[in-house]
């Protein structure tokens, strides 16, 4: 399928609001699975390896299958199958409500990974097609639901799944349903969407020379790495740092979480539109490294400016994701669905593995010390000095 410029000239504020609303639905579900790791990991006797492999279990499904749901829906759309995506993430949160095992744990996981890799690559076409031309923004509108959800997981299962147990869990089974019901209507019109006459893209989004292409979306993978790896180390630890470095209780660490996870979901708000307006290479560049001062303070705070930390380096480092998202499809048009599959799947790749190696290095060498390696990761984003200037042709 070629890269269309959406039809009319403004965004279709009602598609991006609904496929908002159901990755906002999709990604509460996903950070019930990060925000429960201490009731499994009570519940099983888990070390810090076998919650790292959770995480890995459900982020490499998801990575591993998003780029091949992209590359095969580029070629032929499957409107409808959204819905059937958060099919199995509803499968999913029902093994988990019922597992007694780390293996029904690791099972539970990754059918939620398998519904958010089919999610993932469709829903960003969607909101590129309903962007009327302002892609940053369209991608903040959709990013951000997510973000807000996976702000969401840690405040419901601290009011819900800690209080009320691993059966609880049962009850957000709901939230997959809804999340079916509404994505049915975004494929009604993703479909008639289809059926319009096709406009090619403006010039000015044709591709650089290969190699440049190559070397540009190169650096933006090694971004992505930078960007997800140290993400991954505060989803899956923060609040065991902030339980064994400050002894703050299971509840009160949660929602500490839950306080960067809103910066994260204000940051892409803000990125999007921003990169639509000053250009992309300037936001990545700045999010990026801008970072790096935050993260190098980070494990030497005490336990009140750590909160603030945590909340400026996850609004400055998510800043950047609606961005490079963008500018990869910019490089690449006609390969939206592949290039979102692939960015989307690196994403949740590199956040899994990072979990894992993590886990292991905690179990190690200790919590604190995980944290102090992981502040240098910033750092490379000095190599978005590398980044063409798509705008300019330079």
């Amino acid at each position: 399928m070629n890269d269309i410029h959406p039809a009319g000239a403004n965004p279709v504020f009602r598609t991006l609001g609904a496929i908002s609303f159901s990755h906002f639905l999709n990604d509460t579900i996903q950070s019930l699975i990060l925000a429960s790791y201490p009731l499994f990991k009570a519940s099983f006797d888990l070390s810090f390896t076998q919650i790292g492999l959770i995480t890995l279990a459900f982020q490499f499904t998801s990575s591993l299958l998003q780029p091949v749901v992209g590359y095969y829906t580029d070629r032929r759309p499957q409107p409808f199958s959204l819905s059937l995506g958060m099919g199995g993430t509803l499968a999913g949160l029902l093994i988990l409500s019922l597992a007694n095992s780390f293996a029904w744990v690791l099972l539970a996981a990754m059918a939620i990974g398998s519904g958010s890799a089919v999610f993932h690559p469709e829903a960003s076409r969607v909101a590129r097609l309903a962007s009327g031309g302002r892609f940053g923004l369209a991608q903040s509108i959709f990013q951000v639901g997510g973000k807000v959800g996976s702000a969401a997981g840690p405040l419901l299962a601290a009011w819900i799944i800690l209080p009320y147990g691993q059966r609880s869990i049962v009850l957000f089974s709901l939230i997959a349903l809804l999340a079916m019901i509404v994505l049915i209507g975004v494929g009604r019109w993703y479909r008639q969407r289809l059926k319009q006459p096709a406009k090619k893209a403006a010039r000015a989004n044709q591709p650089l020379p290969r190699a440049r292409v190559a070397r540009a979306v190169a650096v933006l993978l090694a971004l992505m790495f930078s960007k997800d790896f140290y993400l991954a180390s505060i989803n899956s630890y923060l609040i065991f740092f902030l339980m064994r470095q400050y002894g703050f209780e299971t509840r009160t660490a949660q929602y500490h979480l839950f306080y960067f996870l809103a910066a994260v979901a204000v940051g892409v708000l803000f990125g999007g539109p921003l990169g639509d307006r000053i250009g992309r290479k300037r936001v990545i560049w700045f999010s990026i490294l801008g970072t790096a001062p935050f993260s190098l303070a980070l494990p030497y705070a005490g336990p009140g400016l750590s909160v603030a930390l945590t909340m400026l380096i996850g609004f400055i480092l998510a800043s950047a994701t609606p961005s490079i998202l963008v500018f990869a499809q910019e490089l690449l048009p006609g390969r939206i669905g592949a290039i979102s599959g692939l960015f989307y799947g690196l994403s949740f790749g590199l956040a899994g593995i990072g979990a894992a190696v993590l886990g292991l290095a905690a179990d190690a060498w200790g919590i604190v010390t995980v944290y102090r390696l992981c502040s240098l990761l910033p750092l490379i984003g000095l190599l978005a000095v590398l980044l063409p200037d798509i705008r300019s042709g330079k």
